[in-house]
């Protein structure tokens, strides 16, 4: 087991109505707030004028940085960081899923930096100045609220890249404000934390075995609870276990004690976004399968962790080999198959045009190259193009 560091400074408030406490809460900072959402799904589901009218009777002055984009774009950054310049913003409030979120904490940090914005992206400096982030967590996936890290996308040059900015310092995680949230984005929102979950479990470190058994847990728990959300959109149990595996599945405890083993499924995915702009957890759903097919036959020195992942996660039985060890991954991609999204690049639309770009991108300071099985770019391509 390696050493680690536990750091997560957040104070995350879970449950039925936490966010009765909200104003309590912002006025420990301030009065000026800018509220940051997305394309406007909190305006439909009433959550904007609940918060609204909490903060407006409460004496705060509001400002809004709305229409975040799915995949954040720096342009959008500048815009809210902008604005907390020219209107003395106390604190930033981050009302949505992880893509408002991280979006929302790049605006805090390039409050206080003068540089190009995506200077600022592209060279993460943990500990930089920032103003406070309070989030309101509407969608499970990312896990943006408990974490210190954004993704932002540069249209212009065709990149998405994961930045360390700062920590939220509280987070309201209601599961009852998940409610609404659409069969298909709940799909791609678990396909993420799913993710997360199994890019921590597949490391060449076999000793951890408590956040060996976190992961486990979590990726059961998806497995578990997504099929009842999805039937049954306000189960709370299904939606709380959700949006706690979403916090917990990013928070980097599942890597602890680990040598670290790379995120290579959001690696590409992250620059298969950048291109297509495509739903992340979609892709993710894609890659993954796909992903492990590839690692598994280029080297088999992994078979053991890959049953391990059968027998744990999926309750498979067998002997040990390769050929249990497919049977996990089959398993896998019949769930994948079954939550109602796209299970092929081709069902979305997308052909081979832009691999070998993607492939160059995605192991940038050595994302790919470095992980769990390395890969080449040729690999990478590969990849891509067995998602086709």
């Amino acid at each position: 087991m390696e050493n680690f560091t536990h750091y997560i400074p957040t104070e995350l408030r879970f449950g039925k109505g936490v966010t009765e406490r909200l104003p309590e809460v912002l006025s420990r900072f301030g009065k000026n707030i800018l509220l940051v959402y997305g394309g406007g799904s909190i305006k439909h589901n009433g959550i904007y004028d609940r918060i609204t009218s909490q903060l407006s009777d409460n004496g705060f002055t509001l400002f809004e940085c709305a229409g975040v984009e799915p995949n954040p774009r720096v342009s959008t950054v500048e815009r809210g960081a902008a604005i907390c310049k020219n209107n003395l913003i106390d604190a930033v409030l981050a009302v949505g899923g992880g893509s408002v979120i991280d979006c929302a904490k790049a605006i805090a940090t390039a409050a206080f930096n003068d540089d190009d914005a995506w200077d600022m992206v592209l060279h993460s400096k943990p500990g930089r100045k920032s103003l406070p982030v309070i989030t309101v967590l509407t969608m499970s996936a990312t896990g943006s609220e408990f974490d210190n890290k954004g993704v932002i996308s540069n249209p212009e040059t065709k990149e998405k890249y994961s930045s360390v900015f700062s920590y939220p310092v509280v987070s309201f995680c209601d599961p009852t404000l998940t409610y609404s949230v659409p069969p298909y984005q709940t799909a791609c929102g678990s396909a993420d934390i799913l993710s997360h979950a199994m890019e921590a479990y597949f490391s060449r470190t076999d000793t951890s075995e408590i956040s060996d058994g976190i992961a486990e847990t979590l990726m059961r728990a998806v497995i578990h609870n997504l099929p009842i959300a999805l039937k049954e959109p306000d189960n709370y149990d299904a939606r709380a276990n959700l949006m706690w595996a979403s916090s917990i599945a990013c928070s980097g405890i599942p890597d602890y004690g680990k040598i670290y083993p790379g995120k290579t499924c959001h690696a590409i995915g992250h620059e298969f976004s950048a291109v297509y702009d495509s739903t992340h957890g979609e892709v993710l759903a894609i890659l993954t399968p796909r992903w492990m097919r590839f690692i598994l036959t280029k080297d088999p020195s992994v078979t053991s962790r890959f049953t391990r992942f059968a027998r744990r996660v999926w309750d498979l039985t067998g002997e040990d080999g390769s050929g249990l060890a497919f049977h996990g991954i089959e398993c896998l991609e019949q769930f994948l198959g079954g939550i109602g999204i796209a299970t092929s690049f081709s069902q979305l639309g997308i052909d081979d045009r832009h691999f070998t770009e993607i492939a160059r991108h995605a192991d940038l300071r050595g994302r790919c190259s470095n992980s769990f099985v390395p890969l080449s770019e040729n690999d990478v391509i590969e990849i891509l193009r067995n998602c086709l």
